[in-house]
């Protein structure tokens, strides 16, 4: 089996999405004072309004529309509220950030953490990388692309027991000894999505994930006249006849949100 010692390992940033739901008899908004503070003592910008560039060290906010079961059963994903991410290349700040909110929030609102690092790409080469990110959209304003998706997965342990130059097979398009297409991979399966859909991903620090955890954390935003197509990759991943790799996959809830700008705007 070829080692997996290839695969790079560096930590590239660190980031969290907290699942929030009302319980008890509190008020969650009114900590929006205290979590602004702890936001700013963190150096954590806004990404609903983001300057020229978007910002590393970040927060964001997403109040929930609806969210749908899939094969991985999460109350605590399907019924969020809300969901808040942070972002940092400091590996101290995210945690600090989740236990102070969660602190917080004790006594209304119930939070599940779920954290992941970024990491260099895997199976990325120079022309793939023009063709799948140089073409990708960045970041927009809330207003401009107000749609948020929180789609959490997991690969099996057979995808695991494959080594990496066979799991890199199932990114590209197969074709048979004619040259005919046989089926269109990963990569194909989402090309409608690159040019509209900011996709963000956060993986867990081991591969595959402790028991109970996520190995990818997936994040899409989009605008009001995309979300169709969100919903086309997405049943084009799920297509095993056309991207094998999902055979391989199991999905926690999909989660559909709207971008605000603020905690307090998050219980209105």
């Amino acid at each position: 089996m070829l080692s997996n010692e290839f695969i790079p390992n560096e930590i590239l940033g660190h980031g969290a999405y907290l699942c929030v739901r009302r319980s008890g008899r509190g008020d969650p908004r009114g900590v929006g004072p205290a979590m602004a503070t702890l936001a700013q003592r963190l150096g954590l910008e806004n990404e609903f309004d983001p300057a020229d560039k978007p910002p590393v060290e970040s927060i964001a906010f997403v109040r929930r529309r609806e969210a749908t079961p899939r094969d991985i059963a999460d109350e605590d994903v399907l019924q969020a509220g809300a969901l808040v991410h942070v972002a940092s290349r400091r590996a101290d700040a995210i945690p600090e950030f989740c236990r102070e909110a969660a602190r917080l929030l004790a006594p209304s609102a119930r939070v599940r953490v779920l954290e992941g690092v970024v990491r260099p790409k895997s199976y990325t080469g120079a022309a793939m990388d023009r063709w799948a990110y140089g073409r990708a959209v960045v970041q927009q304003p809330g207003a401009a692309m107000p749609n948020a998706f929180f789609v959490p997965l997991s690969k099996t342990a057979e995808w695991w027991a494959k080594d990496w130059m066979e799991r890199h097979t199932y990114f590209l398009p197969r074709y048979d000894d004619k040259g005919k297409m046989i089926n269109e991979g990963h990569a194909l399966a989402t090309a409608a999505g690159i040019p509209c859909l900011l996709r963000r991903t956060y993986r867990n620090l081991s591969s595959p994930a402790p028991e109970g955890a996520y190995d990818f954390l997936t994040y899409f935003e989009c605008a009001d006249a995309d979300v169709p197509t969100f919903h086309q990759v997405c049943d084009a991943l799920r297509d095993v006849g056309r991207n094998p790799e999902w055979q391989f996959v199991r999905e926690g809830p999909t989660w559909h949100g709207h971008r605000v700008a603020t905690w307090q705007e998050l219980w209105d």
